[in-house]
Order: structure tokens, then C-alpha cells, then sequence
């Protein structure tokens, strides 16, 4: 069997890492789990262009490195539980990106994951423009983070879902 130095073999299986994606019509951010699926770290702002293919293709390049086997993909509903436009589009995005890439995508409730990472980000000494620049990519590591704590609290093995999925 084959496969990356990114990945480690426990006992006969390999372990990979997991995407996450905090998913926007102009900028989407990225994460990237530990191999052990326990550390969320934020990796990349991504500003989208293109059409819906051209996209797919700059977020599968973008974690290339890395041996992803699952992707996690911010679902944006209302405070509510409801879902909006924004919700519907990050759900054909999700879909498309699954086609694409072959590989499992999870939609994962991201309420608040926007504000959580302007919280963190004022603590910083950072300017606005920096701030700006990160806020998508640490929103991208609290879902996956997110997702990842509720996976590791379960005895299921599968994974945790978000209603709708």
C-alpha cells in the first residue's frame, strides 16, 4: 500500500488529515488537520476566481501537500437553524467539491465561526489588513476544530453530522 510521509501507519491503517473549509463567493479559508485528527491549524486564505471548476481546482491544489482523505465544509445557517442563500451555495459547493475531489465532504454547522475568529484576531496586535487577511482561514480552523471535537467525543464511528446532510 502506498502512501504519503505525511501520513503515519498505525497498525496497518493509514491515518490522514482532514480540510477544512470556511467556504465565501470572494475569499475561502483553509485548515488542515494533524494526521491524528485531533489539532486544527489554519493554512491558507484562498481569493476565489473563476467559474465553480476553476475554483474546485485552486482549493484541491492549494492542500496538494497534504494527504487529505475528508473534507469539512462550514455550513452557514441562521441563528435560527434555518438556512439562507449563502447556505445553498456553500451546500453545491460542498457537493461539486466531493465529485471533484472523490473523497467524503461533511457539511458542519458554522454559526458564530466568523465572529469567534474576529474575537481571537482583536487580541493580536494586528492590523486591519492582517486581520482581514486571516480571519477566513482561523473561521476554516474553529469548524474544523469543531468538527474534529465532536468526532473524538463520539463512539460512533461515523462521523458527526449536521441536520440536512
Amino acid at each position: 500500500m502506498s502512501w504519503s510521509r505525511r501520513s503515519r501507519r498505525i497498525r496497518g491503517i493509514v491515518i490522514s488529515r482532514l480540510a477544512g473549509i470556511d467556504y465565501g463567493t470572494k475569499r475561502l479559508g483553509l485548515a488542515i488537520s494533524d494526521p491524528d485528527r485531533s489539532i486544527a491549524s489554519p493554512h491558507q486564505t484562498l481569493v476565489m476566481v473563476g467559474d465553480l471548476e476553476a475554483r474546485l481546482k485552486q482549493v484541491s491544489n492549494a492542500v496538494s501537500d497534504f494527504d487529505i482523505a475528508e473534507w469539512v465544509v462550514g455550513l452557514p445557517l441562521n441563528m435560527d437553524g434555518s438556512e439562507s442563500e449563502q447556505s445553498r451555495l456553500t451546500r453545491q459547493f460542498a457537493e461539486a467539491l466531493g465529485v471533484h475531489v472523490g473523497q467524503p465532504v461533511h457539511l458542519w454547522d458554522e454559526r458564530l465561526s466568523s465572529y469567534q475568529a474576529d474575537v481571537y484576531l482583536a487580541e493580536g496586535e494586528l492590523t486591519k489588513k492582517q486581520r482581514k487577511a486571516r480571519r477566513d482561514r482561523i473561521a476554516a480552523q474553529i469548524i474544523l476544530q469543531s468538527y474534529l471535537d465532536a468526532a473524538g467525543r463520539c463512539d460512533d464511528p461515523d462521523p458527526p453530522q449536521v441536520a440536512g446532510e
